[in-house]
């Protein structure tokens, strides 16, 4: 239960006893958001925003913790909780939905903006040799630690489609593949690209129901070898191919293009450059989906998330992408926005890594250690909760373009997209 001194802070809504910076960035995080919480400080001192029970609770462990989340803002709240500086009671989501609804620490510390600026000259992925050490920095943790929290359909790292009556995630991936393929009208017999292809769920599911012949294009040597192990395993290596090289150096032409979450790989001066190798991947006249996270005007990428997870991303504005494929000859067919999607596939996945955490320390007690935990699940629950708020700018977008103008091939309507037989 809350003291006096409490209850006062969090009816007053100001840090009342609570002297320094943190402490007025959280009371005012407390007065804007309905969800009840408590912050326990290094001193023992006390802050809750509500007299209800709350529903997490902040430790803070120790004063440098409480120093480098005053200095660096919610990234520096999140850099004390991955080291041990901060441990986090209750429900975990609810301190970043909190957050969102609050508005909290919208305009980011300065020095997050240097260190920010700071990780782009080190990490641009103006290089192709960067960009390849920067995919695999993430994608290259191997198949057996993404096995056992991703869908076991096809391992599909990207955002599902959850249309009405979905209930797993294994139906909502399937419904995300036969999504992308049905707007881009694949038919057996047809080649098509698969750029950023993963451990190929979409190249086997585009042969298997629609008998069209795919090339994966990955630059993770990691996954590529364990795609051509999947391959070898099915007898399908002479069917589907892969081709290890940047999303720049595409070869070939094909009939159709799928680009499931590559452009926020792109990197921030990059995006025109993979976007014009995605053109010049179609063949003319060729129908594509273009499928990424992107921002609601011209924004920094999320610092903590170049920093930790994926490091060179660069999340683009939808209007800056549409411009880019614009000048590549991409005539735009359709825009949709997946953007609530995305929070239950995140929600899914964060429940099942979680769940699975014993099996994955296994694998390697070393890389897989409690630091490795506690960055990953934040990352997990904070873009759910990212994608799920109401102010948050941050979007899905599948973009379908063909290479020239459409004519009178393309279906008049939505409609085929949804009738059963496609």
């Amino acid at each position: 239960m809350t003291t006096d001194r409490t209850r006062q802070s969090g009816r007053a809504g100001a840090p009342g006893g609570l002297p320094g910076a943190l402490r007025r960035a959280l009371a005012a995080m407390g007065a804007q958001t309905a969800i009840p919480f408590r912050v326990v400080f290094a001193d023992g001192a006390e802050y809750a925003n509500h007299a209800a029970e709350p529903a997490f609770t902040l430790r803070f462990n120790s004063r440098r913790a409480e120093t480098r989340a005053a200095a660096y803002g919610h990234v520096g709240l999140l850099e004390a909780y991955f080291d041990g500086g901060l441990d986090v009671d209750g429900d975990f989501a609810l301190p970043f939905r909190a957050a969102f609804q609050a508005s909290f620490d919208q305009h980011s510390s300065p020095l997050v903006a240097l260190r920010n600026r700071w990780h782009e000259a080190r990490y641009s992925n103006h290089s192709i040799a960067q960009a390849k050490a920067n995919a695999r920095f993430h994608y290259g943790l191997g198949e057996p630690f993404y096995r056992l929290w991703l869908d076991r359909v096809g391992m599909m790292y990207t955002c599902a489609y959850w249309k009405e009556g979905t209930t797993t995630l294994e139906e909502a991936q399937t419904n995300k593949m036969d999504h992308v393929c049905r707007k881009v009208r694949l038919a057996a017999g047809e080649t098509f690209v698969d750029v950023g292809c993963g451990w190929g769920g979409l190249l086997f599911h585009a042969w298997e129901r629609y008998g069209a012949i795919g090339t994966g294009i990955n630059t993770t040597t990691e996954q590529v070898n364990e795609l051509r192990s999947m391959l070898a395993a099915r007898g399908l290596a002479d069917r589907i191919g892969v081709v290890e090289c940047d999303f720049r150096e595409i070869p070939g032409q094909y009939d159709k293009l799928l680009s499931i979450g590559t452009l926020e790989h792109a990197g921030r001066d990059q995006m025109s450059e993979v976007v014009r190798a995605h053109a010049n991947a179609m063949k003319p006249g060729a129908l594509g989906v273009i499928h990424f996270i992107g921002h609601v005007g011209m924004r920094d990428t999320e610092f903590y998330i170049r920093k930790y997870i994926f490091p060179g991303g660069w999340i683009p504005s939808l209007a800056e992408a549409i411009t880019a494929m614009e000048a590549c000859g991409l005539e735009i067919v359709d825009v949709e926005n997946l953007r609530r999607h995305y929070a239950l596939t995140l929600d899914c996945w964060a429940d099942r890594f979680d769940e699975r955490w014993e099996e994955i320390a296994a694998i390697d007690p070393a890389r897989f250690n409690e630091r490795f935990r506690r960055i990953w699940r934040t990352y997990l629950r904070s873009c759910a909760e990212m994608f799920r708020s109401a102010t948050a700018q941050t979007n899905l977008f599948q973009v379908t373009v063909s290479k020239g103008n459409l004519g009178a091939r393309y279906p008049m309507s939505r409609r085929f997209l949804y009738s059963p037989a496609g």
